[in-house]
């Protein structure tokens, strides 16, 4: 294999990129509380000991939600408090020990060969942010209680991500090869050993057109990605589920097909109910327009009647979040609510914010987004047997008790 790389550009990329909820409705919030409550108890795991404990609640040693109330008000997520999930546990903390030393294997190109992370700095360089959610986000609102972990709103967060454009390491290596469809990224987590790996190994593909915007990050939110959050490298595809943003990322290849591991093949599609997963199954890629209020919050503290800021985020996924709408009486009436704080670009997350009398009473706040391209939040969750996806306004609500 040659050392030196194929005649780049000079120039390198820099740039920023009715009345109350439904039965089940309340119950599954009431539930999930319940369930986030016990779970609280659990200490941190050592790998994310860095965290703020306080900011997050641990469901398990490999998944941590941020608590509604501490997203605050800004538009990036700290990373101390951003969720963690992982599908197995993380690699040996040694890896970070020489992250440039790290090796990513490209396959699919005209010039397939393996790059160092040092190698891949010297490619070029873009910030952009994100939004990062897993595609769980919101299972804890499915009264059928799907097997997993019971997320109300904590596995999101918005991120600041550099590295290098994807589409600048295949322009590298003489660009992808002819019949390519999919983008196909495999994590370097440390498999069991007597098993099939296809079984276990994360492994995920996604559509080539995701090629304009995918980038392998380095830095999260100033600093060098995390063990936790995939550090040294991590493949980034803006507007597409968490899972598809592979950690500890080895292997990128520029496939034909889409990759046969059990997480591709039947992991992550979407099931209707009473169904088995398969692969002709809607597979978890693209996000699409969701938002939630953040404060005030139901965390059991009553509110002084009188006037009251609602605020909360809205994104879009693959398209940029254009309005927000905020109802204090459960979805009866809507008023516009306005985008507080920088745009950070069509991945980011947007602040709203509402300003709203509440006299003393119970009320249902709710939050609906509408995205650029005319799609609007819907009301109702898609039933599903992962509990996947979930956007609904209404599961979403809160309910607040004004004294």
């Amino acid at each position: 294999m040659q050392d030196t790389l194929p005649s780049l550009p000079r120039r390198h990329l820099l740039a920023g990129t009715a009345g109350a909820l439904a039965a089940a409705g309340l119950g599954t919030w009431s539930q999930a509380a319940a369930a986030q409550t016990q779970a609280a108890a659990k200490p941190l795991p050592a790998y994310a000991a860095w965290k703020s404990d306080s900011s997050l609640i641990v469901h398990s040693s490999n998944t941590l939600e941020t608590r509604r109330s501490a997203f605050g008000s800004s538009v990036i997520t700290p990373s101390e408090q951003l969720y963690v999930r992982n599908n197995l546990p993380p690699p040996d903390a040694a890896v970070l020990a020489d992250r440039d030393a790290w090796v990513l294997t490209i396959e699919g190109v005209q010039h397939p060969r393996d790059l160092t992370l040092g190698q891949l700095k010297s490619l070029g360089l873009e910030t952009v942010a994100t939004v990062l959610q897993c595609s769980g986000n919101g299972r804890g609102f499915f009264p059928s209680k799907p097997s997993g972990t019971p997320w109300t709103v904590g596995a999101a967060g918005c991120v600041m991500w550099s590295g290098v454009p994807l589409r600048r390491v295949a322009e590298a290596l003489g660009g992808v090869a002819d019949g390519m469809a999919y983008i196909t990224g495999t994590g370097g987590e440390k498999l069991p050993e007597g098993i099939d790996p296809k079984s276990i190994v994360v492994e995920r593909s996604v559509p080539l057109k995701a090629l304009e915007d995918a980038l392998l990050a380095w830095e999260m939110n100033g600093a060098p990605i995390p063990l936790a959050h995939g550090g040294p490298l991590r493949l980034i595809v803006p507007g597409y589920q968490g899972v598809n943003n592979i950690k500890y990322v080895k292997r990128l290849a520029f496939t034909a097909s889409e990759s046969q591991a059990k997480i591709m093949s039947h992991g992550y599609r979407v099931t209707p109910p009473g169904a088995k997963a398969d692969p002709s199954q809607p597979s978890v890629l693209e996000m699409s327009v969701k938002s939630w209020i953040n404060s005030p919050h139901a965390d059991g503290a009553p509110l002084t009647a009188g006037m009251v800021q609602i605020h909360g985020v809205a994104f879009g996924g693959t398209e940029a979040v254009k309005r927000v709408e905020v109802s204090t009486d459960g979805g009866k009436t809507w008023r516009e609510a306005r985008f507080v704080g920088p745009d950070l670009g069509k991945f980011a997350w947007r602040q709203f914010a509402l300003t709203a009398e509440l006299p003393a009473g119970t009320h249902l706040l709710a939050s609906r987004a509408t995205d650029a391209a005319g799609n609007v939040q819907p009301e109702a969750r898609v039933e599903n047997v992962g509990g996947y996806n979930n956007t609904s306004w209404r599961d979403h609500a809160v309910q607040v008790t004004v004294a």
